[in-house]
C-alpha cells in the first residue's frame, strides 16, 4: 500500500469514527409508528448502543451506553409512577404511562403534565368526552375525535410542547403554569392550573432518581 493510499485509509477510518461519535451524542431518540409498542419506540437507543460498542469498543462508548441504560430505567420509573396513580384509582388510562413519558420527552414537557391533565379533565379516562372518541384531555373543547388514547397523547403533547405551528403561539416557551393557564384560563376555571399542578405533585417529583444498590 502506497503512502497516499495509506493516508486515505486512515482518514476514511477517522471519518467513520467521527460519524459514529456524532450518533452517540444525539439526544435520546424515539420512534413513533402506528401500532408500535413503547418498547419499539425505545428501540433506536438499543440499536445505537449496539452499533457504537461494535464499532468503537472503548471506555467512552461504554460510559455512553450506561447513560442510555440509566435514561431508559428512569423512563420506566416515571411510567410506573403514572400507571400506579391510574391503577390506585382504577382509571382506564392505566398502561399508557410509558407512552406519556415518551411523548413528554419528545416534546420537552414535564412528564407528569399529561397524566395530571387527564385526571383533572376525565378522572383518567373514566369520564371522557361523550360526543367524541378517545378524548381524555378535553382537548378542543371535546369537539375532536382521536383514533386511540395513544394518538390523543401524541397530539396533545405535540401541541403543549409548542411544536404545532398552528398553536405554538399559545404554548411555546412557557412554564407549566403558563401552559395550564392557556389550556384552561382562570377566567373559565379559576384555580385550574393550581389543581393540575397539585395532581402532578401527587404522581411524583419532577426529577426522579434511581435507587442505588450497595
Amino acid at each position: 500500500m502506497g503512502l497516499a493510499e495509506h493516508n486515505r485509509y486512515i482518514m476514511k477510518n477517522k471519518n467513520i469514527i467521527r460519524f459514529v461519535q456524532s450518533l452517540m451524542l444525539l439526544p435520546v431518540m424515539t420512534m413513533s409508528m402506528t401500532g408500535s409498542s413503547a418498547n419499539m419506540e425505545k428501540t433506536p437507543n438499543a440499536l445505537i448502543r449496539k452499533f457504537n460498542i461494535e464499532i468503537l469498543g472503548n471506555s467512552d462508548t461504554l460510559a455512553i451506553s450506561k447513560a442510555m441504560e440509566k435514561d431508559d430505567a428512569l423512563d420506566e420509573l416515571k411510567a410506573e409512577a403514572i400507571d400506579a396513580h391510574f391503577r390506585k384509582y382504577d382509571m382506564p388510562l392505566q398502561g399508557t404511562g410509558m407512552k406519556m413519558v415518551i411523548e413528554a420527552k419528545k416534546n420537552d414537557i414535564d412528564w407528569r403534565l399529561l397524566p395530571a391533565i387527564a385526571v383533572r379533565e376525565s378522572t383518567g379516562g373514566k369520564y371522557v368526552c361523550k360526543k367524541v372518541t378517545f378524548s381524555p384531555f378535553g382537548w378542543g373543547s371535546c369537539k375532536i375525535n382521536f383514533e386511540s388514547y395513544e394518538k390523543a397523547i401524541e397530539i396533545v403533547a405535540h401541541n403543549l410542547g409548542g411544536n404545532n405551528p398552528n398553536t405554538d403561539h399559545y404554548y411555546a416557551d412557557k412554564s407549566v403554569k403558563e401552559i395550564l393557564q392557556t389550556y384552561n384560563p382562570p377566567s373559565i376555571v379559576k384555580y385550574y392550573a393550581e389543581q393540575v399542578i397539585k395532581i402532578m405533585d401527587t404522581i411524583g417529583p419532577e426529577t426522579m432518581q434511581l435507587a442505588i444498590k450497595v
